[in-house]
């Protein structure tokens, strides 16, 4: 008889392994509007399934935490349960023999100091304050709240025109955001539940490339009204874009020669192709609004003058201006920050970095952009020096995957310490520490010195990436509220120390997406038509096919095809290929229609208008 046997997991296990796969999958796809209160009672109790049953405070009083919760949610409760749900927790915590129950525990104690309102709404009034008609979780996600399932529906009939114009009732930059958005609209697909979420990017990108006619929309009669949007970007022409429809009188004032922002001038070609940024910019254009260029607001043009000209102004000037990183030898000759190189190659000025030994600092996504330009401009060697782990990078995985596959070295875990000079003050080398990663501070595991030594890396070029900030200064003089380097805006978009005064995207909130800046263009729109005196609409006629009945069975998601990378990073062209028709009809295929079937709906119907 032999002493071992091989152990495999027996049918019970497997099938439990399948369940949780299928839990995790239902927790992806959890959709905003849910009870929170609820949630965590669910929580507790798998939490409470898990626990070995060894120490009292799993064994009982996780138990008795979950009996609380539930006097909570039927309505059997008072502010005294309130009280001792979080004695009892506390005490799992404190006394608790292992991470199963402390952190249970801890889970709860998050819960009520989080949403606390929604304890004591269902305490006092037996009901919750989530709503029952919970959106469609794409829908909800998206900051321009744009009808995904409607302009998916139309894809897949071949409706690509009246797709497009379902986009832009919500978000004028279809194309900008089918090539660069980074799609939070996926990250609660409830797709999920089944294999994965639908790539709506990818069929937006579909729609946009296989447009006939480009339609502009009608304008509303004239109002007599003028607005003034200070910046060209995103945010700005969306803004002007809607006011337009609406019809107001646009100027749109940007500092630089061409329109764009950080789309031109953020932004690699062969992310974003030029051509067709320009396309929808002369779309947006074509709506009658009027363009000033290489205006510096306050050193050309005061705003006291603008202000005397328009009837509100709406400020969206982006943030431009690159932050410094504060080490020894930063301002020696060949250290440069993103913000410059970026913008010299959005003029159209490449420069040659041909045999150079490009150091990158920075491990976002504008650092993958300069990375990967930085390649595309003939660089011998091109790193990355990040102080924390690639997993805590804040650029998209799938761009720091693209940089690595053209060559990019990801140096990680390397803290700058200073930046060695020749004696003719040019940059030689980054000296970094070694870090090791050590507690979680806001979510991300922090780095920490390591007693390693200090490395030097050479370098003929030294970029830094460490973020952006705005010229507030001229704005600023102008009695326009600035705290930590942002305009302080309600979320009305309206400023407060002035009538018709007005701002949004990232000289509000920072450096953000571009879907961000474009959902900020959207709300100041409608609030300065408000604030002028009118309530106009965008509305849609677009017939939404009705949907179909589809055996729902599990099917793998179509990725995006990339041009291979040995060929792709010899030049500035686009990098990405859409769906083949085959694979966009499969693609909207799978979506489950939320905005018909299952819990979720469009609240009061679908909205045609906002």
């Amino acid at each position: 008889m032999s002493r071992l046997s091989i152990i495999t997991p027996s049918q019970a296990q497997t099938t439990v392994e399948s369940l949780y796969k299928d839990l995790e999958r239902r927790i992806i796809a959890s959709p905003p509007g849910l009870c929170p209160v609820d949630m965590a009672a669910s929580f507790l109790k798998l939490c409470h399934a898990q626990t070995c049953g060894k120490c009292t405070p799993c064994r009982i009083g996780l138990a008795q935490l979950g009996n609380l919760l539930d006097d909570v949610l039927s309505g059997n409760a008072d502010m005294d349960t309130l009280q001792l749900i979080e004695d009892t927790a506390q005490t799992i915590y404190d006394t608790a023999d292992c991470a199963i129950g402390y952190e249970a525990a801890n889970m709860v104690l998050k819960g009520v100091q989080g949403f606390r309102d929604d304890y004591i709404e269902h305490i006092q009034h037996n009901r919750c304050t989530a709503t029952l008609n919970q959106p469609v979780p794409c829908v909800s996600q998206c900051p321009a709240h744009v009808d995904i399932p409607g302009y998916i529906a139309l894809v897949n009939e071949g409706r690509y025109d009246d797709a497009v114009r379902l986009i832009r009732q919500d978000n004028p930059f279809v194309t900008t955001c089918a090539f660069i958005c980074e799609h939070p609209c996926e990250n609660r697909c409830r797709r999920n539940m089944l294999d994965d979420s639908v790539n709506i990017r990818g069929i937006k990108r579909f729609a946009a490339d296989h447009i006939s006619n480009d339609y502009v929309p009608a304008l509303a009669e004239p109002t007599g009204k003028k607005v003034a949007v200070i910046g060209g970007g995103p945010g700005g022409l969306s803004a002007a874009y809607y006011l337009s429809i609406m019809g107001h009188k646009v100027t749109v004032f940007e500092q630089r020669d061409k329109l764009g922002g950080m789309l031109r001038y953020g932004i690699p070609s062969y992310r974003l192709p030029r051509e067709r940024l320009d396309d929808e910019i002369k779309h947006i254009l074509s709506t009658g609004i009027e363009v000033k260029t290489n205006i510096s607001i306050g050193k050309d043009l005061p705003i006291s003058k603008i202000q005397k000209q328009y009837d509100a102004i709406y400020i969206a000037i982006g943030a431009h201006i690159d932050k410094k990183i504060g080490i020894e030898g930063e301002d020696s000759n060949n250290v440069i920050s993103a913000v410059e190189m970026l913008r010299a190659i959005g003029d159209g000025n490449y420069p040659d970095f041909k045999g150079k030994n490009i150091v990158v600092i920075g491990g976002g996504n504008v650092a993958m952009d300069v990375v990967r330009s930085s390649v595309r401009l003939g660089a011998e060697k091109v790193t990355c020096v990040y102080r924390r782990r690639q997993e805590d990078m804040t650029a998209l995985e799938e761009e720091v995957e693209g940089a690595i596959a053209e060559g990019v070295v990801m140096a990680t875990l390397k803290a700058p310490v200073r930046i060695e000079a020749d004696e003719n003050g040019n940059a030689v080398a980054l000296w970094v520490k070694p870090q090791i990663i050590s507690k979680v501070k806001g979510g991300r595991p922090s780095p920490a010195n390591s007693k390693m030594d200090e490395e030097r890396i050479p370098a003929d070029l030294i970029i830094v990436s460490i973020g952006q900030g705005i010229e507030s200064h001229e704005f600023e003089k102008a009695g326009i509220p600035v705290k930590r380097g942002n305009f302080e805006a309600m979320d009305l978009g309206g400023v407060g120390v002035s009538e018709g005064l007005f701002a949004g995207g990232d000289c509000v909130t920072g450096p953000a997406t571009v879907i961000r800046a474009i959902a900020a263009g959207k709300v100041a729109a409608a609030n300065i038509d408000e604030y002028l005196g009118f309530k106009h609409t965008i509305a849609h006629d677009v017939e939404i096919p009705k949907p179909k009945m589809r055996n729902q069975e599990p099917c793998g998601r179509v990725e995006m095809h990339e041009r291979d990378p040995f060929e792709r990073k010899c030049d500035f062209s686009c990098i990405e290929d859409g769906m083949t028709e085959e694979e966009m009809l499969q693609e909207t295929s799978r979506c489950l229609r939320c905005d018909h079937y299952g819990y979720g709906v469009f609240k009061g119907g679908r909205l045609r208008e906002w």
